[in-house]
């Protein structure tokens, strides 16, 4: 039987100001990548998310970005690679405490918004973001776009690259994601996405914006906690996935 895992982007509310619906998305998904106050995420939001991934039987994975409350980690920072390390740890060991008073433990990391994009080109701050991990210990999973320069940085450190493709993204013909400034960047149909997503279990393609394919080899599907009716999706997403045979499991 064919394996993957499903991971979504949680704890992304601030304050009284609300984001997603994690309870829903915890319903669906096998991994949850955890906000960690530096794009999104605040003390008691993080702690509760890590109480109800624990009650879901879901996977805690540290959601770390760029310092950037105001832009939703969405921008690129033009940080010295020190300072990048050093934030990529702090949100590391912020979120390792609310998970182990929850009664788990951070399992993997997965870099959000521009971060995540910039890693994919970006020697210098994909080093950092790996030496933060190792810095870290324990050796966690780094979860990265097929082909990145953090995922080929990671593997060389010694650290398990996983890579994964994105349920509601657009993808370009080179494999990378479309630009949310652009037309087709994001997906709404939950019964396009779902045949999509089982193409890809199936025999590793997608189909890019220009109609050309595109192999991608993944080992965990992402959908957006985000995006208007992810909850929904993510749940079509994964009744579709099991009805043409595929288990739904992280990856750790």
């Amino acid at each position: 039987m064919t394996v993957i895992d499903m991971n979504s982007d949680v704890g992304e509310s601030f304050g009284n100001w609300s984001m997603g619906d994690d309870a829903a998305i915890f319903r669906s998904v096998s991994s949850a990548n955890v906000a960690c106050g530096f794009h999104a995420g605040d003390p008691g939001v993080m702690a509760q998310t890590c109480r109800d991934a624990v009650a879901a039987g879901v996977t805690v994975g540290a959601h770390v970005a760029y310092r950037d409350l105001a832009g939703f980690g969405r921008r690129f920072m033009d940080c010295s690679p020190q300072e990048l390390a050093d934030d990529v740890l702090y949100q590391m060991g912020a979120l390792q405490a609310m998970a182990r008073s929850a009664g788990t433990e951070i399992k993997y990391v997965k870099p959000h918004g521009a971060l995540y994009n910039t890693i994919v080109h970006h020697e210098v701050h994909a080093q950092a973001v790996v030496d933060a991990v190792k810095a870290f210990g324990g050796d966690l999973p780094l979860l990265l776009l097929p082909g990145s320069v953090a995922l080929r940085k990671a593997e060389r450190a010694g650290l398990r690259g996983v890579a994964e493709a994105f349920a509601d993204r657009g993808y370009t013909p080179e494999g990378t994601l479309v630009s949310r400034r652009e037309e087709g960047a994001v997906l709404h149909d939950p019964a396009e996405v779902t045949e999509r997503m089982i193409r890809l279990a199936e025999d590793g393609t997608l189909s890019a914006v220009d109609g050309s394919t595109v192999r991608i080899r993944a080992e965990s599907i992402c959908v957006h906690g985000d995006t208007p009716g992810s909850a929904a999706m993510a749940a079509e997403v994964r009744a579709g996935l099991e009805r043409a045979g595929v288990q739904i499991r992280s990856f750790v």
